[in-house]
């Protein structure tokens, strides 16, 4: 089988999407096929598209449709940005391309429903990490230790909650319970002084700074995935996320505590450390992988070209 991909893998400190492109490269070819980046030869078989817009070649969802008339290969969308951090161009956009394609897939029940999609050849598959972040998990209170409270985000988009990080942050300023670090992007006007910020890492810094910490916190709003709560999961975290988080919420509502304002944040981080065994417990149960989801993606397209 030869897959088109209209992304290209990367390396460093990039969100959920760039991490299927690398893992989904791999499985195709672990799985014996091969894969190009250009719509520049006959006999593409998947058009997989990760992003509607043009890549770096110029090419987009139209070249899709015109290989696809000239060639008969099939379009296969992963739905993940669908453009509510800012972006209405992209959600337009999205929502006219998925009745296009031959499959969908959607990252999160949330995601599907607000892009208002409901056709027969779709399927949510919900964003996972890779198996990478499972590496160490059993990080525990020691007697007096403060709980250690982490997040970590590549954007500094204003839904992804630095107003919540920078009120937790002058909390912390006569509160002798949490201690925090931030690690990622913040805006130019943020300045932390009483957390730790750590600046964008690659993914085995994320790992072991996730492994030494209690719990994960989010204030991240309406996100069709979030990558960095599952990674927080496999890390062993509970997670406090807010109610808005969209996707976040069907990932996490099982492992941790929502809440909607600053004053609950608080109240259900000092709810955590009241009830960690419980939640630390219940948190070790979630088991899915990255390699799982691209190893499912992998499968329908060979399905699609009746190749199991």
């Amino acid at each position: 089988m030869l897959v088109y991909l209209n992304r290209k893998p990367k390396s460093g400190p990039w969100g959920g999407g760039i991490k299927t492109v690398g893992m989904l490269y791999k499985s195709l070819i672990d799985d014996g096929h091969e894969v190009t980046f250009k719509l520049d030869r006959p006999g593409i078989d998947i058009l997989f598209c990760f992003d509607p817009r043009p890549n770096e070649s110029g090419e987009w969802y139209q070249n899709f449709l015109d290989y696809r008339n000239n060639f008969g290969s099939k379009i296969v969308q992963r739905v993940g940005d669908i453009g509510t951090h800012s972006k209405p161009d992209l959600t337009n956009l999205v929502r006219t391309t998925i009745p296009l394609s031959d499959f969908v897939f959607h990252i999160s029940d949330w995601a599907r429903e607000k892009i208002n999609s409901s056709n027969d050849n779709e399927e949510v598959v919900y964003l996972a990490p890779p198996k990478m972040f499972y590496g160490s998990r059993k990080k525990d209170f020691k007697p007096g230790e403060k709980t250690k409270v982490i997040t970590h985000h590549w954007s500094n988009n204003p839904k992804k909650g630095g107003n919540f990080y920078k009120k937790f942050d002058d909390f912390l300023k006569e509160d002798e319970e949490f201690e925090f670090t931030f690690m990622g992007r913040i805006s130019p006007d943020v300045e932390f002084k009483n957390s730790t910020y750590i600046s964008p890492q690659p993914a085995s810094e994320v790992s072991y700074h996730l492994s030494n910490s209690h719990v994960y916190l989010t204030a991240s709003i309406e996100e069709a995935g979030g990558n960095h709560c599952v990674e927080a999961l496999a890390s062993g975290l509970p997670v406090i996320y807010h109610t808005s988080g969209g996707g976040i919420v069907d990932f996490c509502e099982d492992y941790g505590y929502g809440y909607s304002s600053f004053e609950e944040m608080i109240e259900k981080l000092k709810k955590t450390k009241e009830n960690y065994p419980r939640l630390k417990s219940k948190v070790l149960e979630y088991d899915e992988t990255l390699e799982s989801v691209c190893e499912q993606y992998v499968n329908t397209m060979k399905s699609l070209v009746k190749l199991c």
